[in-house]
């Protein structure tokens, strides 16, 4: 027995010659030159030589596939299946090339087949076929497909009518649902179908843990199945007989609706799940040219491009949310009978499909996401780079082959710090500037632009905190003065000296260290809070400013760090903090994917509960401010003086580790 496969080297046609392997007999396989070292690793994986996988230089956009008229004459009679799997199985193609290779490839392998005189011709369309059919589509059906307007709804079905219409030989038809990867190990070639969602789960579970309750989307069922069980099912029914003429549906028999198989995903993921869960169906009620009218305004229109681009979703996904179409394989069930083949549970192998995507297919895996890809020979401006977070940064970025530029007061300490990068073979520059003087930042950012070329990222790290509360601070009206000084007003100075020449250049990116205390408005930080407060606010209305000239901007809402700006606080010595290493390592997470924000997930709890019930969240604040006492050097008295935690203090600090008391 001999077999002619077209789309041998693809996804779905590489398991069916796999399949085809077990039993006797050539196969020949359609290839394109370049195809070649494709089809010649995939006879390695398959364990045979080019006697048993014989390549077939062709073209699906020629007449008869492109094959010589010599190797025609020298097939005819001896091919007693021919497969055609080639074909354009995605929805963000152009019209023109689905037509192209759905349509009049399939026109030519037609032809091929009769040339050949092909004991069979099998013809794997899909449910696409019968566009979005409201209803139960049989395998019998087909004039009765509905709404195919999209290209390649329609170009399968007219692919299916070639068939049909112009097929002399014996001819089957089989209708896969959404392919998925293998069932067994997840493998599959290409981001289609249910994974366009996958980078949207994955950012779910980076966000939030996965108890929280979320809101997503219901609509219609989606029919998918594993490769595996489709190459298995080709092989069987292929090899059955009296089947000619017939079509079968290879289709899970009790699909999933799409809320139920996002959260199959998201439970795979460890993500959050989508309790509550909005049919798509409520928005019909709205005017079509109401949604159209939105849909063009210019503002809607790049938020969504831009959001969509980030998630990997082609826009075209969502016109199939409310698929109607329901497919009957009673046909198929009647012939797979005693075959032992049968469509498994998503809910067993969906794991294996997400751990498959995230390790080969996730998109991150092949951008430069590393921190020498962004800052190696880039100029990087630290302030406050002496101690604590700023030097553990600054260590960290000229390992990876930034130029760093230390910014602090003191000099012995930031030749310590330069020192250090010296000896690890990194580059570095030193200035001493006292950022809380704004003469001293003008002279700073003239001599970085002049001597360095420029400024490719700012780091505002220097700060002032003081723990001290409202009370205590009746009198001390220069606390306020002094941290807005140094935390806001010096930070923009270096801001807006940098950013023209950012501009410019159409590449920039400015990261502010503030503080957790800006989401949790923890009480006894009044001065602190507010000037970081500030910054945030100046940044975010920066960013959405400067976002299409490329200069970005982030803002870390850094938890607790054990730094010499907490050291006169002798009270956090007993509590949870997170080494200068650690928050140098958020300081990375932000150069290398550019986020809006960086917060712990307590901080953002505890934004949410000030947004959701303020006056609740008072009350919570409000005993912890008297569960914790002031500083000594707050109350008047010496350090030595202060009282040891109780239990009570540590297990609440413990609870919310990283806050500021």
């Amino acid at each position: 027995m001999a077999y002619f496969v077209t789309g041998a080297t693809g996804f779905i046609g590489s398991y069916l010659v796999a399949k085809l392997l077990h039993r006797s007999g050539a196969i020949y396989a359609l290839v394109r030159k370049e195809s070649l070292p494709k089809l010649a690793r995939l006879r390695e994986a398959w364990g045979v030589d080019d006697k048993r996988v014989i390549a077939m230089i062709g073209d699906l956009a020629k007449a008869k596939l492109g094959v010589s008229a010599a190797e025609v004459r020298k097939l005819k009679g001896k091919i007693d299946h021919v497969f055609h799997l080639a074909a354009i199985y995605d929805i963000q193609a152009s019209a023109d090339a689905q037509f192209a290779a759905n349509v009049d490839g399939t026109r030519h392998a037609v032809q091929f087949a009769e040339a050949v005189q092909a004991g069979c011709f099998h013809h794997v369309s899909s449910i696409a076929a019968a566009g979005l059919y409201e209803g139960v589509f049989r395998e019998d059906m087909f004039e009765e497909a509905e709404e195919l307007d999209h290209p390649y709804f329609r170009t399968k079905h007219e692919a299916e009518r070639v068939v049909r219409q112009q097929c002399a030989r014996p001819f089957r038809i089989y209708r896969p649902g959404f392919v998925v990867g293998d069932s067994k190990t997840g493998q599959i070639d290409k981001i289609d179908g249910p994974y366009y969602f996958f980078k949207a789960i994955q950012k779910m579970r980076q966000m939030l843990p996965p108890w929280m309750p979320t809101i997503g989307v219901e609509g219609g069922r989606i029919n998918i199945v594993p490769v595996d069980y489709a190459a298995g099912a080709l092989d069987w029914l292929v090899h059955e007989k009296g089947l000619d003429g017939k079509c079968f549906h290879l289709t899970d028999p009790a699909p999933h609706r799409v809320g139920e198989v996002l959260n199959i995903f998201a439970r795979a993921a460890h993500a959050p799940q989508m309790t509550m869960r909005i049919n798509a169906k409520m928005f019909g009620f709205i005017p079509a040219p109401i949604l159209y009218g939105l849909g063009s305004l210019a503002p809607v229109k790049r938020a969504m491009r831009v959001v969509l681009h980030d998630l990997g979703i082609p826009r075209d996904v969502f016109q199939f949310i409310n698929w109607p179409t329901r497919y009957d394989n009673r046909e198929a069930a009647e012939a797979l009978k005693g075959s032992g083949i049968a469509v498994p549970e998503l809910e067993t192998y969906a794991a294996k499909l997400w751990d498959y995507w995230e390790r080969n297919l996730d998109p991150d895996l092949f951008i430069d996401r590393s921190l020498a890809g962004r800052v190696r020979g880039k100029v990087v401006v630290v302030t406050g780079a002496s101690s604590g977070i700023g030097r553990a940064t600054a260590l960290k970025l000229a390992e990876a082959g930034a130029r760093v530029v230390l910014v602090a007061r003191g000099e012995e300490r930031l030749l310590d710090t330069k020192k250090e990068i010296d000896a690890m073979g990194g580059t570095a520059v030193m200035y001493t500037a006292d950022i809380s003087d704004l003469a001293s930042c003008d002279a700073l950012v003239k001599r970085v632009l002049t001597e360095q070329g420029g400024c490719d990222y700012l780091i505002n790290n220097a700060g002032r905190s003081i723990r001290r509360a409202v009370v205590n601070s009746l009198d001390r009206f220069h606390d306020f003065e002094r941290t807005m000084q140094l935390n806001y007003f010096g930070a923009i100075r270096l801001i807006l000296g940098f950013v023209p020449s950012m501009m410019e250049r159409r590449s920039g990116h400015v990261i502010n260290i503030s503080s957790i205390g800006v989401l949790s408005n923890a009480p006894r930080f009044a001065a602190y809070v507010a000037s970081k407060s500030a910054l945030d606010s100046f940044s975010a209305c920066a960013a959405s400013e400067l976002l299409d000239k490329n200069v970005s901007f982030t803002t870390i809402n850094m938890p607790l760090v054990r730094t010499p700006m907490i050291a006169p606080t002798k009270m956090y010595e007993n509590v949870p903090t997170l080494s200068p290493e650690e928050a140098a390592g958020l300081v990375v997470e932000a150069i290398v994917h550019k986020p809006v924000r960086i917060a712990t997930r307590l901080g953002i709890f505890g934004a949410i509960c000030h947004a959701a019930a303020p006056k609740v969240t008072q009350v919570l604040l409000n005993t912890a401010y008297n569960m914790f006492p002031d500083s000594a050097a707050a109350q008047g008295r010496k350090e030595g003086e202060s009282l040891p935690l109780t239990a009570e203090q540590m297990a609440f600090a413990q609870i919310t580790q990283g806050i500021h008391w």
